[in-house]
């Protein structure tokens, strides 16, 4: 055996653990092979056109003022996030605009606020997050088995609807039944309240479920809490956290054949 299989942390138990019914996944860092904190590369595209959209509406704000009022921003979203609860894109531009002047938006038409949420959150789709290789094959072949499909991501900056194009982009969006980002229903990972709310729209139970991800605490901890089996995406195969996985695999091509072991 190689270092590249599947290394089982524990056999699944408990009435009912075999079946496996659904499959949730995170984005970043597991159906993404970049990891969330690499959507910050997109600060300078969202600044500049953000710049763009202000002075078409003649309003000239100077680029070190939108540099510090994305800090600020980032400040007050990281103070949500550490509990759990997130916003939409619209709220983090106004957001943005506040600590710029907290005139400012008053001073703005519904047309370019629409046109900075557009700036600010269509960079990605320029430059795409590059996509596991082997995710088209192994989500299929999980479709092909009868399991569902769902995603469960943290949105960062990026949006749940930009990332909806980029998965349709990749031909991977039809694969999935529900779609769950944090931006749209306002809870964030680790909360239990996120998986149970797409199973819930799945219509699955906790215990027929799988969430596959690659954070120890947001997708091991809270799928856990949750009450549903765990595959942890890592390179690391003796990867450890507070709650262990039930099986690790370094990238999405071992997927199938971890369910299969788990399922029996």
């Amino acid at each position: 055996m190689t270092a590249a299989r599947v290394a089982e942390a524990r056999p699944p138990s408990g009435p009912g653990r075999g079946a496996i019914r659904a499959v949730t996944l995170d984005c970043w860092g597991t159906l993404f092979l970049d990891g969330p904190g690499s959507d910050e590369r997109y600060k300078r595209q969202r600044l500049s056109a953000m710049h763009g959209a202000l002075a078409a509406s003649g309003i000239i704000v100077a680029p070190a003022e939108l540099d510090r009022a994305y800090a600020a921003s980032g400040s007050w979203l990281g103070s949500l996030w550490q509990v759990n609860r997130d916003v939409s894109v619209r709220e983090h531009v106004l957001a943005l605009l506040d600590a710029t002047d907290p005139a400012l938006a008053g001073r703005l038409s519904a047309a370019t606020v629409d046109a900075l949420v557009h700036a600010y959150a269509s960079p990605p789709l320029i430059a795409p997050p590059a996509i596991d290789p082997g995710a088209r094959a192994a989500l299929e072949a999980m479709a092909a088995q009868g399991a569902v499909l769902a995603v469960i991501s943290n949105a960062m900056r990026t949006p749940g609807e930009i990332v909806r194009v980029i998965l349709g982009a990749a031909g991977l969006l039809p694969l999935f039944k529900v779609l769950t980002f944090s931006d749209e229903c306002g809870i964030r990972k680790p909360e239990p309240a996120i998986f149970l709310r797409t199973l819930g729209d799945l219509g699955v139970p906790p215990e027929a479920a799988v969430h596959v991800g690659d954070d120890p605490v947001l997708d091991v901890e809270g799928a856990r809490d949750a009450g549903m089996r765990v595959v942890q995406v890592s390179v690391d195969q003796h990867a450890t956290a507070p709650a262990r996985p039930d099986a690790v695999i370094p990238h999405l091509g071992e997927l199938p054949a971890a369910l299969g072991r788990l399922g029996r």
